[in-house]
């Protein structure tokens, strides 16, 4: 594939539409890594910046409000994108995400501070979708399943990143976390210089697509199964902080522990296209809520390291092959019309996934009967997916 705008692929033997240059492929996976970014930003230093804020009684808030603000906004936000296209939207949401990021560190009070990250999360659901709108309209077929996979390898590889850098700068002032937002500032940048504003979709049915709009209900399934493999990474996320120092892990360590499962989920969604062109779409989702499951049982039973470790690899493996698949499946299952509409659906899908994860707190008991309560959600899910693709394969077949 060239990375020239002018310069044409085949796509199944036929020509298609210019492709992105290096650049503006670039821009587009960086501007996927804002989504991780909005509350992995305040984590690292968040007693500190909680009690500055005059938030420290809800201080677990200021990471879980934005899942709650996407989940709130992001059906406004496929509006405007089917309306307005996805360009403009971006470049409204981009601007946004900036000002309210960076805008947070000037706030006092919760009324203040907690509607200033509500609003943040809108706008992250307008920058994921409209991002992933735009790699559908320049990509296509197996390219357009691996950029997605790409996107989502960028998005697991800047919350590591960003839980690093983070770290740093909270260690120097609890302020300086809020510059990174105005990352955003700078993408609109490259995406004015490096992006065409005119994508070559034309918003019509593409080959394989029904010519008349899908209604969102028809990717129930999907968005259910982006809600639910969410709920089970996070459960691992929030939880294993706790568990892993009754392993006798301090601070550091944890830290690390944490981003070696997001870099393992970065080489699982490299690795995802080729999974599911071997299985089948449906057959890899099944797999990987069975590695969530896995992963899940062993974080509850685990007494040792080894056996953690091999639980943070099940739970990487997990995230790889669900979440950009589910991404690259709601994109092929949309008429362009409402593609927009129904990728900002699945943001709010996979934001209120994370969203749920707050009231892990209610399930009584120590953290590993809610390690043990996620592996049993996780097995059900595993046996209902199974059970509708064989389900559907036997009706093909009859």
């Amino acid at each position: 594939m060239t990375t020239s705008t002018t310069g044409l692929v085949a796509q199944g033997g036929r020509e298609s539409s210019p492709t992105l240059s290096a650049g503006g492929r670039f821009t587009l996976l960086a501007i996927a890594c804002l989504t991780i970014m909005v509350g992995t930003v305040v984590a690292p230093g968040l007693l500190n910046i909680a009690s500055a804020l005059q938030v420290e009684s809800h201080a677990s808030w200021l990471i879980t409000l934005p899942s709650l603000g996407a989940v709130m906004f992001a059906p406004i936000a496929g509006r405007m994108i089917d309306r307005i296209g996805a360009y403009p939207s971006l470049v409204g949401g981009l601007l946004l995400y900036g000002l309210l990021g960076a805008g947070g560190a000037l706030l006092e009070g919760t009324v203040a501070v907690f509607a200033d990250r509500i609003l943040l999360g809108g706008v992250t659901a307008v920058v994921m979708a409209g991002g992933t709108t735009l790699i559908s309209e320049w990509y296509h077929g197996h390219a357009r399943l691996a950029m997605i996979a790409q996107q989502g390898m960028s998005i697991e590889l800047g919350g590591v990143i960003f839980l690093l850098v983070s770290g740093v700068l909270a260690g120097i002032a609890w302020q300086m976390p809020f510059l990174l937002y105005l990352l955003a500032w700078g993408l609109l940048a490259m995406l004015w210089i490096m992006v065409p504003r005119q994508s070559p979709s034309a918003p019509e049915a593409e080959p394989g697509q029904s010519q008349a709009p899908a209604p969102s209900s028809s990717l129930n399934g999907t968005y259910l199964a982006a809600a639910i493999s969410m709920t089970l990474f996070f459960t691992a996320i929030v939880m294993l902080p706790m568990r892993l120092n009754l392993l006798g892990l301090d601070e550091a360590a944890t830290g690390i522990f944490l981003a070696a499962i997001s870099l393992v989920a970065v080489v699982a969604a490299m690795l995802m296209p080729k999974v599911s062109r071997a299985l089948g779409e449906m057959p890899t989702l099944v797999l990987a809520f069975l590695l969530y499951t896995a992963s899940l049982f062993i974080f509850q039973q685990a007494e040792s390291m080894s056996l953690m470790n091999v639980g943070a690899l099940l739970a990487g493996l997990g995230f790889g092959f669900s979440i950009p698949l589910l991404n690259h499946m709601t994109v092929e299952r949309s008429h362009p019309s409402v593609r927009g509409r129904n990728l900002s659906y699945l943001t709010m899908a996979i934001f209120l996934g994370q969203f749920l994860t707050s009231f892990l707190e209610l399930v009584p008991g120590d953290g590993r009967n809610v390690f043990g309560t996620a592996a049993a959600l996780g097995l059900v899910f595993t046996v209902l997916y199974l059970a509708a693709y064989l389900l559907k394969r036997d009706n093909r077949s009859a």
